[in-house]
């Protein structure tokens, strides 16, 4: 991947139709384990885990993608209080796609040691100072920290290396400065981050339509993100990203390039993911390379976060534009 990844390739990338193709590139074989129906077995967040922490030895960003559905998926689950049907619509959706590719698949049996998980917070921070690859570093470390702290005893010293590995693995952008008028409210400050976010990605669906909605949904995740980080205690690992995050609404709030690619918009519908019908009819393989579960997770818990009607009712109108 380029490590200056345009706006042009940004959007193209993040389509729907791109990412299905990619989705159905990963060959490979393996057992498949019993659909997760109990979101308490934490099933989905060891796939993901898993795959996290093996994602730089095959595709770091679409396998790093992969992983961080799989733990997107069951938190969107367990904090929405997704119903049966939907969950295990979901789970049969990662073992139709990825769950038994050799991405998921176990690692060693080894003595977990979770206070190491903290070299993934370390490594996030390490090169935190500059945006890379449009957030990606501190998408997929939150997912994982948040991830390990679920499942400790997954946190085996191969796990978390494998997880600092795919973290440094993401390729800086050098050529932004931040706007300097781009002043997020502090990462700890929940309610007022999350209205930041939400107001800097709704601004985004409108000033991409034709041309994707990476943006906007990466506005979510990125955002998210951090503000989870700070939410867990880890305030210091969050405000390290702060200049890449300003760099991230820099670059959002000029709009598509002028030789930008159309793409085209999805067409109005009252289903969202928090819904067992949304999942019902999302076809058996459109699930992108995760994208269907990373952006309405960042969503759901950032409205969670806001008491603004006004906000909501916005978001409500459009947010089929992402989903």
């Amino acid at each position: 991947m380029n490590a200056n990844l345009n706006r042009r390739d940004f959007a193209w990338r993040t389509s729907s139709g791109v990412c299905g193709l990619l989705a159905g590139a990963l060959g490979g074989s393996g057992q498949s384990a019993e659909p997760e129906h109990d979101p308490k077995e934490k099933r989905l967040v060891l796939l993901g885990l898993n795959a996290l922490a093996r994602a730089h030895e095959l595709n770091y960003f679409s396998d790093g993608h992969r992983g961080a559905s799989l733990v997107s998926a069951h938190l969107m689950c367990v904090e929405n209080g997704l119903d049966e049907q939907a969950t295990a619509r979901i789970a049969q959706l990662f073992d139709l796609n990825w769950a038994s590719k050799p991405l998921c698949q176990p690692f060693p049996e080894a003595e977990p040691d979770p206070e190491q998980v903290k070299k993934i917070g370390q490594a996030l921070a390490e090169g935190g100072g500059v945006l890379r690859e449009v957030g990606h570093n501190a998408i997929m470390a939150m997912l994982a920290i948040k991830g390990f702290r679920l499942l400790p005893s997954a946190a085996t010293p191969e796990r978390i290396d494998g997880v600092c590995k795919l973290i440094r693995s993401f390729k800086p952008r050098t050529d932004v400065v931040p706007d300097t008028d781009v002043d997020p409210p502090p990462f700890n400050d929940a309610a007022a981050a999350s209205t930041f976010i939400l107001r800097e990605a709704s601004a985004s669906v409108d000033r991409f339509i034709g041309f994707g909605q990476g943006f906007a949904g990466h506005m979510l995740t990125f955002g998210q993100a951090l503000v989870e980080l700070a939410a867990m205690g880890d305030v210091e690992w969050a405000e390290s990203c702060r200049t890449a995050f300003r760099q991230y609404v820099t670059v959002t709030r000029r709009g598509p390039d002028k030789d930008a690619r159309r793409i085209p918009d999805h067409n109005p519908n009252p289903l969202r993911p928090n819904s067992a019908e949304y999942w019902k009819k999302r076809g058996d393989h459109a699930v992108d390379i995760g994208h269907a579960f990373k952006y309405p997770y960042s969503y759901y818990d950032l409205l969670r976060n806001v008491d603004d009607p006004a906000l909501k009712r916005e978001w409500e109108e459009k947010a089929y534009h992402l989903f």
